[in-house]
């Protein structure tokens, strides 16, 4: 199923790259966290991918990191790659999340910041992933989820009803947390643990958050997207149905970002495993003090 329009995704991306800096405080902050929980792990990670790689907010929280040595990152937008080739802090090249050019087994370590809620494909760019890392390589990325910028779709919604009589798709879908650790788990990878958090930013009006969105690259590559011009008035009323519905006493509107985590673990027989059916060493019933009886009747403590 093709949810996102790749090419679109691309071209604001683009057009982004020349200013992300000024509006890049989202990518900062989750790379931030992520970069807080790799120094959780206590290992060493020589070869590491940053994919999805933006302007390099995660790529320069990386060196001298857990003993990373060379830093691979790349980005479906050939402006952003360009970004990360100038600093000079990692190998930049372009790739697509959907097609990894890597070979397998070539990664010690993955991130991916703010990125693969684009992808069509997420349980197959997963499957990639994990064959790209190395056995007990590591894999940790974050991603929108699907509570993110509700107050915005709500705001258009009722726009779009009071100009055009009608409502079409305006804000991209995103993940489900439900299924995020299923998805880990469908595509082979060990220990995944999924965990989420909100982040709640506020301005002055609409028209700051549509700006932040389209300096991050982040406006709608859905497929099913109005691609006709809004009428004149729709823009003005998404701001005014914005700050009627969401507006705070100080006159500010709170614009929601619901963030994924996830992690987890390229297969290894190192890893602790489950153990077998059956296997357990002592009965539940002894480690509850309680005596076992057939299901159906109360149990008496002793």
């Amino acid at each position: 199923m093709l949810v996102f329009d790749r090419l679109v995704v691309r071209r604001h991306r683009d057009r982004a790259a020349p200013g992300l800096h000024r509006h890049d405080f989202l990518f900062r902050h989750v790379a931030a966290a992520l970069a807080e929980r790799l120094d959780d792990v206590k290992r060493e990670f020589p070869i590491a991918l940053d994919l999805g790689c933006h302007g390099g907010e995660m790529t320069s929280l990386l060196p001298g990191r857990k003993g990373i040595g060379r830093i691979i990152a790349c980005d479906l937008s050939p402006a952003m790659a360009a970004r990360i080739a100038a600093a000079g802090e990692a190998t930049a090249l372009v790739a697509d999340e959907e097609v990894l050019p890597f070979a397998d087994e070539s990664f010690d370590l993955a991130v991916s910041n703010l990125s693969l809620h684009w992808v069509n494909d997420l349980p197959g760019a997963l499957v990639q992933i994990r064959r790209a890392l190395k056995p007990d390589g590591l894999f940790l990325a974050a991603m929108l989820g699907g509570d993110t910028l509700t107050e915005l779709r709500r705001a258009m919604l009722e726009a779009e009803m009071t100009v055009a009589g009608g409502a079409s798709p305006r804000v991209s879908p995103f993940a489900d947390l439900r299924d995020i650790g299923a998805l880990m788990q469908r595509a082979g990878f060990a220990l995944p643990v999924v965990d989420v958090d909100t982040v709640t930013v506020t301005y002055e009006n609409a028209f700051g958050l549509l700006s932040d969105l389209r300096g991050m690259g982040e406006t709608s590559a859905a497929r099913t997207r109005n691609r006709r011009i809004p009428a004149r008035a729709f823009w003005p009323e998404v701001a005014r149905a914005y700050q009627q519905l969401f507006g705070g006493a100080d006159g500010r509107i709170p614009a929601t970002f619901q963030i994924i985590y996830v992690s987890g673990w390229a297969p290894h027989e190192s890893q602790q495993q489950p153990l077998r059916p059956g296997s357990a060493g002592a009965r539940f019933a002894d480690v509850l003090g309680t005596v076992e009886i057939p299901t159906g009747d109360k149990a008496r403590p002793r």
